[in-house]
């Protein structure tokens, strides 16, 4: 059930934040001194990921929580085949006592050959996490009930994800999106709920070195059916979306060139109604965290005021 408005989400996060990869490969001072970079520059939220063979999403909530005295760190996502309502609704609470206002729990069903390599079943989306968020709902905790208890929100892609995330949730945290499903998104959640868009990017003016980096990063998503099937859907190819993606799928996900081109996307996503763009600056390096991308980016984005 949704506790949290969107104006209020949407003030706490800011216009744009970071969204990395990267902090998960790294030993735990290094980064803590990449998340107390990152809030030295301005940004007020960082994203975290629950992938295969990644850090635990809630323990490592807590390390960078820790780490400042300021950052929101919201999940994208925490994966609910990893771990079960309650302790997903408990750990959320947790961390809630602990950084009031400081956590966003984002969960997501994952995809199929993830859940599968887990030793699980992956079962339909909309049911699945509906029964998921019902467990939630009804999960006993033992600790005080938190003052401000973490804002949730939905990994969502199609329609039916996007209308459940609005009636049952904060909002919708959709990943690898182009502009245009932005706008469908924003209709489909209706005028209250929340809207955090993922938006990939590559800051190098070398354009063919740029579209290198952005295709291999293109390419593992497609391999995903949820992310294909969703492209199909806002009218892609198979042809588009097969191998590592035609041109003009991937300058529609990944945008590539200078942070004035980052910041451009960013400008395009917002104007279609997302209220808040986390921004993941990819380079050839998985441990890159960007810190300088990052630099150029707010500087790029100052007249949004934050």
């Amino acid at each position: 059930m949704s506790t949290t408005s969107r104006d209020a989400l949407a003030r706490a996060l800011g216009r744009v934040g970071i969204w990395s990869f990267a902090l998960q490969t790294l030993a735990a001072d290094d980064e803590r001194a990449a998340i107390g970079a990152y809030d030295s520059l301005g940004f007020r939220t960082t994203w975290i990921p629950e992938s295969l063979g990644s850090k635990d999403v809630l323990a490592h909530a807590g390390i960078l929580l820790a780490a400042s005295p300021a950052m929101i760190v919201a999940t994208g996502i925490a994966n609910i085949y990893a771990r079960d309502p309650m302790a997903m609704a408990n750990g959320a609470h947790a961390l809630a006592d602990a950084y009031p206002g400081r956590f966003v729990l984002g969960i997501g069903v994952s995809h199929a050959p993830s859940v599968a390599v887990r030793g699980a079943e992956y079962g339909s989306p909309i049911a699945t996490m509906t029964a998921y968020l019902d467990a939630m709902d009804a999960a006993m905790y033992a600790g005080p009930t938190p003052a401000r208890p973490a804002p949730r929100i939905l990994a969502a892609l199609g329609p039916r994800m996007l209308e459940l995330a609005a009636v049952r949730t904060d909002g919708a945290h959709p990943y690898f999106v182009p502009v245009e499903h932005t706008a469908m998104a924003r209709e489909r959640l209706g005028p209250d709920a929340f809207l955090a868009v993922e938006q990939t990017a590559v800051i190098d003016v070398d354009r063919a070195r740029a579209r290198d980096v952005a295709r291999t990063f293109a390419k593992r998503y497609l391999e995903l059916p949820n992310y294909a099937n969703n492209l199909r859907r806002l009218g892609y190819t198979d042809d588009d979306v097969a191998g590592h993606g035609s041109d003009r799928l991937v300058d529609a996900v990944i945008v590539q060139g200078s942070a004035d081109d980052v910041a451009a996307r960013v400008r395009e996503h917002l104007d279609a109604g997302a209220d808040h763009v986390c921004v993941q600056l990819r380079s050839a390096d998985p441990r890159d965290t960007a810190v300088e991308g990052y630099r150029e980016l707010l500087a790029a984005l100052s007249d949004l005021g934050g």
